[in-house]
């Protein structure tokens, strides 16, 4: 393999290593707005998808707005705990996400997925795990991206429970499944250690 091949693996594996789950963050992001979006943007318009269907569906809050899907959240579990005393950790949890800069939202288009069944119903129970596949490959990309322009993301799942008010404030097609929620930001402190179980035990190699 050629030193140049080499040195974009390397620097590939790195950034692989860099992306990590950070929750203490700031607004205060070392890039403008625009360079995120063009970020989020590539990966869109580069990231597999089965069939070539592009199902994904994403959408980029900064600001007043990042803040307003936060204050959505805690709204909406306060009512399901209840009990002030017990929300105060989810509240807390909430207030790290709102501190970010900005929240990247991820859809699944299911009108894609119900025509790609259509077209091709021998595969029609597999389109909506492959849908769910290439979602999580967006995400990959995205927080990757991220890594690299040293901004910090930590990546929520709080649909069901949010995602009717979501799709109100955004006006947000009726198709459009809310998968996840990366919040991204400054960082304010790295990732701690990562405990790693042994390779062995989840790679196989044969031949």
């Amino acid at each position: 393999m050629s030193e140049l091949k080499m040195s974009n693996l390397k620097d590939l594996q790195q950034l692989a290593q860099k992306r990590r789950s950070i929750y203490a963050l700031s607004d205060q992001l070392p890039v403008s707005n625009e360079e995120v979006v063009k970020l989020v943007e590539h990966a869109v318009f580069h990231t597999p998808s089965a069939f070539n269907s592009q199902s994904a569906r994403i959408v980029v809050l900064f600001g007043d707005e990042h803040h307003k899907l936060w204050d959505i959240t805690e709204e909406t579990l306060r009512v399901i705990v209840g009990d002030d005393e017990k929300f105060q950790g989810t509240k807390n949890k909430i207030a790290g996400f709102r501190a970010g800069a900005g929240t990247v939202l991820f859809f699944e288009d299911k009108a894609v997925v119900r025509n790609m069944q259509e077209a091709a119903p021998l595969y029609a129970d597999k389109f909506p795990i492959w849908a769910q596949q290439s979602s999580a490959m967006h995400q990959y990309a995205i927080w990757t991206a991220l890594a690299s322009l040293d901004i910090g993301a930590n990546l929520q799942h709080y649909n069901p429970v949010i995602d009717q008010k979501v799709a109100d404030e955004w006006n947000i097609a009726a198709d459009w499944e809310l998968n996840a929620q990366m919040v991204f930001g400054a960082i304010d402190q790295p990732a701690g250690d990562k405990e790693f179980k042994p390779v062995e035990e989840r790679m196989k190699v044969f031949g």
